[in-house]
Formats: C-alpha cells, sequence, structure tokens
C-alpha cells in the first residue's frame, strides 16, 4: 500500500487552479466590467476574487458549480465595492454639505450607451440583466450566482430590461438580450 505525497497532491490542486484560473479570469473580469462599468476595477476584483478563490480552492473545487461560485464572489466584491462607494459619497457629502435638495434620474435618451444605462440600474437588477443576457446564464446558474431565489431572479431580470427598455428605447434593449452589446 503507498502512502499519498501530500507534495503531489498540492501540486494537482494549484495545476487545477491555474486551469481554472486560464479558463474563467477573463470571464470574471468580463462581469465586474459590467456590473461596476470600471475596467480597472474589474480587473482588481477579478484578481480579488481569484485570490479569495486560491484561499478556499479544496471548498471551490469541491462544489457542484465551481464557475458559478466565482461568479457569487465576484458579485458580493463588486456589491461591498458599491456599498463603500455609496458610504464614501454620504460621507463627503456631509462634510461638504452639499447635498443636492432634489435629484431626479436622468432622462436617458435611446442613444446612450448600454452600459450607462447598465449603471442606472440597482445591483441586484443589473447583475440579473447582466447575467442572464450578457452571460447567458439560466435562472437557476443566475440564482446560484447571485445567492437568491430563480424567482428574485426572473422578476429582478424582467424589471431591469423594462427600466433598459425606458432608458433606452425597445431597440438598445433588445439588442442587448440577443448579446449584441
Amino acid at each position: 500500500m503507498s502512502v499519498p505525497d501530500p507534495r503531489r497532491e498540492e501540486g494537482d490542486s494549484a495545476a487545477e487552479f491555474r486551469d481554472f484560473f486560464d479558463r474563467h479570469y477573463a470571464e470574471l473580469a468580463r462581469l465586474a466590467h459590467l456590473l461596476t462599468g470600471e475596467t480597472d476595477a474589474a480587473d482588481d476584483l477579478a484578481a480579488d476574487a481569484m485570490l479569495a478563490l486560491w484561499h478556499r480552492w479544496d471548498r471551490v473545487r469541491a462544489a457542484e458549480h465551481p464557475a458559478a461560485y466565482a461568479r457569487g464572489v465576484v458579485a458580493n466584491l463588486v456589491r461591498t465595492r458599491i456599498r463603500g462607494t455609496v458610504r464614501e459619497r454620504r460621507r463627503i457629502a456631509a462634510f461638504w454639505d452639499r447635498r443636492p435638495e432634489h435629484t431626479e434620474d436622468p432622462d436617458v435618451p435611446a442613444v446612450v450607451d448600454v452600459r450607462t444605462a447598465l449603471r442606472a440600474l440597482p445591483f441586484r437588477k443589473r447583475a440579473c440583466v447582466v447575467l442572464r443576457h450578457a452571460f447567458d446564464l439560466s435562472e437557476r446558474d443566475t440564482a446560484l450566482a447571485l445567492g437568491v431565489s430563480v424567482g428574485t431572479v426572473k422578476s429582478q431580470t424582467a424589471k431591469g430590461m423594462a427600466e433598459l427598455q425606458r432608458l433606452l428605447g425597445g431597440r438598445a434593449a433588445t439588442e442587448l438580450a440577443a448579446g449584441r452589446r
């Protein structure tokens, strides 16, 4: 009977992670970019997600859907970043005491880029629309990635698409749904 060599198992684990990284990093960076609208932040968030995945690699590789797990990590990191940004803006506004008395949603013409309109959506709607239409995930996979129910994915996607149609006009939202943007 041979005794397993822990160094070999560690090497196999590292090789599996490298393969996972090579296959999924670009997808995770794209997801982060679509959720934040910021290229630099997207690379940072994807790298942070990969680091978190590496630290939990035994749990990730044992998961039924490791890529869905990874997308969930990115979505949570984006959510944390957005919350931090909102808190920072509130602190700055309180410090400078220059809060606008009344802010309205901008009247976005139909020619506005889809990414700008996506940034106008609340996080959950934006995440559902992006995962369902830009990444072509099923409702179930989207629910797994976001840690919500399938019903939530259905309602948030429908509401998000309706809002995009209102913001962009029917043609641009239809192009998003078809994956052309």
